[in-house]
């Protein structure tokens, strides 16, 4: 699959302003074996200043484990984007056309206690209606170690703004 493949897709994915403000993501690992390892739902609070997005994910998985994760991409060129995080080493890279989205970096994963390095390979579509579909190819040394499945949401703000006051209540 290539990136140019996409070239006239619609709904258009605008990367800064699908994550700008809240959104909310839920996702799954699984194994290269198909077994099911991981379920986690994120909340992601996202800014644009007009060069930088910066996403504030929260991350809360099914065992009661949480984490965060805070990602600063640059807008680099019409279609371009340049990513880092905490424990992302380097620099991701990422480029839009038309309703997909691809992003490749490394990171170290904490895999059965022990620190690994391994590569993503993002694959995000946005369906009409404003879902985002992600699947994350795991890879060491080019061997699948699984995949990551994530559903993305927008929030709708008044709606939130709402259920908070009424928990508030």
């Amino acid at each position: 699959m290539q990136i140019d493949d996409f070239k006239g897709t619609t709904p258009t994915l605008v990367l800064e302003e699908y994550f700008a403000g809240k959104t909310k993501a839920w996702g799954i690992f699984e194994d290269r074996f198909g077994n099911l390892r991981r379920q986690f739902v994120v909340d992601i609070t996202g800014d644009w200043d007009g060069k930088t997005l910066t996403l504030d994910e929260r991350f809360e998985y099914a065992d009661g484990e949480t984490d965060q994760r805070v990602w600063r991409i640059d807008k680099v060129g019409e279609n371009f984007y340049e990513g880092r995080a905490a424990d992302v080493i380097g620099t991701a890279e990422g480029q839009t056309e038309g309703s997909a989205f691809t992003w490749t970096y490394e990171m170290e994963l904490n895999i059965q206690g022990r620190e690994v390095k391994v590569r993503f390979d993002d694959w995000m579509f946005l369906q009409p209606g404003g879902v985002m579909v992600n699947r994350a190819y795991v890879t060491k040394f080019g061997i699948e170690l699984g995949t990551v499945t994530l559903f993305f949401q927008k929030q709708d703000v008044e709606k939130a703004e709402n259920s908070e006051g009424r928990e508030a209540a």
